[in-house]
Order: structure tokens, then C-alpha cells, then sequence
């Protein structure tokens, strides 16, 4: 998806993991994802560098899709639709 779209793109929960360091975004983008409804989507921000690989990474391992992220001053927006 563009940046556009998924500035547009409406999302089901947002977990704010900024000033949290690795693994805590990943671990409660792993809490939130069980909130969010089959074909939702789930938007992380977080200001460590690491998540940017991380939660790609876990959401082809689980099977969700990660759909992209926009780059902010200071932080991420990581944008993972649920698939199962």
C-alpha cells in the first residue's frame, strides 16, 4: 500500500509502543492482535528501530499480513491486518 493509503487506511486498534524498547512493541502487538477481528487492521506506533523488523517478520510467521509503514519524526506507524 502507498502512504497515502494507509493514511487513510481506518484501523480496528492502535497500540502506542512509543519509548518502549525491544521486545515490548512487538509483545503487545502480539496482545492487541487477539482484540482485532479476522481482516482488521492493527496499527503499531513505535520509535524503536528494531520493530520495523520485527513485527514484518512475526506477521508472515503468524500469517497476517503486513500491509506497511509510514515513517514519522521520531517514530513508525506499522500497519498489520489480522488473517486468522
Amino acid at each position: 500500500m502507498t502512504v497515502e493509503e494507509l493514511t487513510q487506511l481506518p484501523s480496528d486498534k492502535q497500540i502506542d509502543a512509543r519509548g518502549v524498547a525491544c521486545p515490548g512493541p512487538l509483545l503487545e502487538a502480539k496482545r492487541g492482535m487477539t482484540s482485532v477481528p479476522v481482516g482488521g487492521v492493527m496499527e503499531v506506533l513505535s520509535s524503536d528501530a528494531s520493530t520495523n523488523n520485527d513485527l514484518p517478520r512475526w506477521a508472515a510467521k503468524i500469517g497476517h499480513e503486513h500491509l506497511g509503514t509510514i515513517t514519522e519524526p521520531g517514530y513508525w506507524r506499522i500497519f498489520l491486518k489480522r488473517a486468522k
